[in-house]
């Protein structure tokens, strides 16, 4: 899922993103709750509705059922709306964390705060709340309502991934009492549902408690993997998600989603070891510093020996970027930073890792996912040099990477 934190992606229209077959975004509920705010997301889709009555509304019925987000920023597909709690660990000196929720200072000047009283002689205390939102589960579900998200997270007690002792134990068992009370809030249920969150940081036995309880909440339409990605290393990772996929872990029949996750090799071990989603900035972010990723591997474009490579980005590739422009022009507006190379590669990353997934679905469909997984491998790492953690990970599902060298 391509990450549109704060209803917009930098640098890529919707449009654009409509053009690569992209399905579903995903939205913040922290960012989206501070600016434009809960309010203004319910009075939009209420004028929307109101203006909705004439001839002209009725034949375009695309956007005739669309609210609140998805009105908002003109996206026609799905919308997964995050928590919030993320921001527990990105922004934790911001924060203040008890049974009753989260309470977040506001980074954009109070604009879309949640109102907390009118009175002109309000103490300090109340002068510092009105300039904060509160995200409790009840607080994050009826924003996200109002947000109109499809799938909406729960709001889980977040540590550092690093994080040991009782500090993680009680994330781990608040997270699962703040997903009952999130369940409970939801009020419009038959449209918009909810995932759970696996919490547990690196320790196994607490994951393992996670997910006897997590999965006994029935009315979670799916579960994600949450607090990795985070600075474990990547053998610890790998042995998270595979606890969490496992027999006796979360069901296949629901969807499996491992946030933050964006890395090509990372999302193609964990599509093998039976993850079906994931999420990650990535894509944009390492375009805006001149990275591409391609199918032999990530490149660098600001580097000289790209200055007169006639070929386009990345032959195996059909995006616009790539049956337009070569390398050497790449490497000009990259080495010159003129803004157009952010959207350009951004462009790319994105496709690349759309058309990845999508390639893996129809591998695993036709019966094919190993070879699918093999070929991957061998095209991404030429010299074959193969991360040990990826073949370590693989062979636990009986994947073997090719090696003729």
């Amino acid at each position: 899922m391509p990450v549109a934190t704060q209803a917009a992606m930098k640098g890529v229209t919707v449009g654009q993103l409509e053009e690569m077959g992209v399905e579903i975004l995903l939205g913040n509920t922290y960012h989206l709750g501070l600016r434009p705010g809960e309010e203004a997301f319910r009075e939009i889709t209420r004028r929307k509705n109101a203006a909705e009555k004439g001839p002209a509304a009725e034949a375009d019925g695309v956007r005739a059922n669309m609210d609140g987000l998805h009105f908002f920023e003109g996206w026609k597909g799905n919308i997964l709306t995050d928590s919030g709690g993320f921001q527990l660990v990105s922004l934790l000196k911001l924060a203040t964390i008890t049974e009753e929720g989260v309470r977040f200072q506001s980074t954009h000047g109070g604009g879309g705060r949640i109102a907390l009283g009118d009175s002109e002689e309000a103490s300090s205390e109340e002068a510092a709340k009105r300039c904060s939102l509160l995200l409790s589960p009840e607080d994050s579900i009826r924003i996200q309502n109002a947000i109109g998200g499809d799938i909406m997270m729960q709001l889980d007690d977040v540590v550092h991934v690093l994080t040991t002792g009782p500090r993680v134990e009680e994330a781990a068992r608040r997270s699962l009492r703040w997903l009952d009370r999130s369940i409970a809030a939801n009020e419009n249920s038959q449209k918009q549902c909810i995932f759970g969150i696996v919490q547990g940081a690196l320790d196994t036995e607490l994951r393992r408690e996670c997910l006897q309880e997590i999965t006994k909440r029935t009315a979670c339409k799916g579960f994600a993997i949450g607090g990795l990605s985070g600075g474990e290393s990547k053998d610890q990772f790998w042995r998270i998600v595979r606890l969490c996929t496992s027999e006796g872990g979360l069901p296949e029949e629901k969807p499996r989603y491992c946030m933050g996750v964006g890395y090509p090799e990372d999302i193609m071990v964990c599509i093998a070891l039976g993850v079906d989603m994931f999420d990650c900035v990535f894509a944009c972010r390492t375009a805006r510093f001149g990275s591409a990723l391609t199918s032999t591997g990530k490149i660098q474009l600001g580097k000289q020996l790209y200055a007169n490579d006639s070929a386009p980005l990345d032959a195996a590739c059909n995006c616009m970027t790539c049956k337009t422009y070569t390398r050497a022009y790449l490497h000009a507006i990259c080495s010159s930073k003129h803004s157009i190379s952010a959207t350009l590669l951004s462009y790319h990353n994105i496709a690349y890792l759309i058309n990845l997934t999508r390639g893996a679905r129809t591998a695993i469909l036709e019966g094919r996912f190993t070879e699918y997984v093999q070929d991957f491998f061998s095209a991404y790492y030429p010299d074959q040099k193969y991360p040990q953690w990826a073949v370590d990970a693989l062979r636990t599902v009986h994947i073997e990477l090719k090696s003729t060298l």
